[in-house]
């Protein structure tokens, strides 16, 4: 299984705010959006940072009261680990681990074409066992 079968099947729609976009209305945004991070995109297309509650809660603990008038570009991931539609689950999952991060934005050709959280991960990997546990089971009553 890729990322493109998470994609698939939750959407490809991604949730972007601009660099100069206050904390304020980034936190107001994923209160409104039930979501727990977002791309930063000047265009939506390209990628200059992510910014996540976790990023949020990391500055309220540095900057006090004055994180709120903070613009995002202060806060976010400018380094971002990214992955394609064509990346396995697993090796994504090994990623997040890894660089303990959450969220991966998803690229074609440097073009953001969606956003894989752990959550989706770890649904779409218990899809899998899921099936493959029916398949054996179907197999062992097959045998007897």
């Amino acid at each position: 299984m890729n990322v493109s079968d998470i994609l698939q099947s939750k959407g490809d729609r991604v949730v972007t705010v601009r660099p100069s976009e206050t904390i304020d209305v980034l936190a107001h945004r994923l209160k409104l959006e039930g979501i727990g991070a977002m791309v930063v995109s000047q265009d939506g297309k390209t990628i200059e940072g992510i910014v996540s509650e976790r990023d949020v809660a990391h500055g309220l603990a540095e900057h006090g009261a004055s994180l709120q008038g903070l613009c995002v570009s202060d806060l976010m991931t400018k380094n971002v680990v990214t992955c394609s539609p064509d990346d396995s689950i697993a090796e994504v999952a090994k990623i997040m681990t890894k660089r303990r991060v959450r969220h991966i934005p998803v690229q074609l050709d440097g073009v953001l074409v969606g956003l894989v959280s752990v959550g989706d991960v770890v649904k779409q990997r218990l899809n899998e066992m899921e099936l493959e546990a029916n398949v054996l089971r179907d197999y062992a009553i097959a045998r007897q």
